[in-house]
């Protein structure tokens, strides 16, 4: 049941976007998008953690709301990996990534 809602509230956000004009890309060309993102942080690893979540949702704002919406819990997981005292991922944090990952991957596959 769950995957059937999921299905539909998926395709119901892709006819929303592409009647809408919100200026967001399309799910194929949000794919398109990660699938070149070349970005790579710099600075010590408090700088690299915050950069990576600006960089997060950035992209959440430009992508199709069905991948946007992962990726924006992604910069919110990296904004507490960057406002921990050490600015490294804990195992749960590890597991949301991966999660939203593998989330991205359904919608996006390779």
């Amino acid at each position: 049941m769950k995957r059937g809602l999921l299905a539909t509230a998926l395709a119901a956000t892709m006819l929303l976007t592409a009647c809408g004009g919100d200026g967001r890309l399309s799910v194929q060309e949000s794919c398109k998008l990660l699938s070149n993102d070349q970005f790579k942080p710099t600075g010590n690893q408090v700088q690299q953690a915050k950069q990576i979540a600006d960089h997060y949702a950035d992209l959440a704002k430009k992508v199709d709301p069905s991948i946007g919406t992962i990726i924006q819990g992604m910069s919110d997981v990296q904004k507490k990996v960057a406002d921990s005292s050490t600015a490294v991922a804990t195992p749960e944090q590890q597991r949301q990534f991966t999660d939203a990952l593998n989330s991205i991957g359904k919608v996006c596959p390779s």
